[in-house]
């Protein structure tokens, strides 16, 4: 077995946060894509829940810390150049995306326009404080 760098992951890149892709663990679904720090990185590996860097609050972003939506982490890869990392998790409470559905990617491209194509697991109103609920509105299927 060879040695492996210290600098993996390698936080120098992306300004310090790099992609983080969250994928179920058993059905290999993408959940959501998110970015981590070398510190929610450690903790993650600590903990072994999800721990994530929040771009927009600035700080470690303990997934699940409000909705209870917690992902358990079951392995954890790294890509060929160190610069994203890919956690095959079990997704408690449902919901990986905070708007509700099961995966951040719930909306498809058809010829018709945007379409969402998944059903909302939870009202993001009833689980979140409003000033963080204020999701933009989603297109209405056929």
């Amino acid at each position: 077995m060879s040695k492996q760098p210290a600098n993996i992951p390698d936080f120098s890149k992306g300004d310090g946060l790099l992609p983080a892709v969250a994928q179920d663990a058993e059905t290999g679904e993408v959940l959501m894509l998110a970015y981590m720090s070398a510190e929610s990185f450690a903790e993650t590996l600590a903990r072994g829940e999800a721990v994530y860097f929040s771009r927009s609050r600035n700080r470690l972003w303990r997934k699940g810390e409000e909705s209870g939506h917690t992902q358990q982490v079951q392995a954890v890869l790294v890509d060929c150049d160190g610069d994203t990392i890919l956690l095959k998790v079990r997704q408690q409470g449902g919901a990986a995306c905070h708007q509700g559905y099961r995966s951040c990617f719930f909306r498809q491209f058809a010829p018709e326009g945007l379409k969402t194509i998944a059903e909302r697991v939870f009202e993001p109103g009833q689980v979140y404080r409003a000033e963080e609920s204020q999701a933009p509105p989603q297109p209405k299927g056929p």
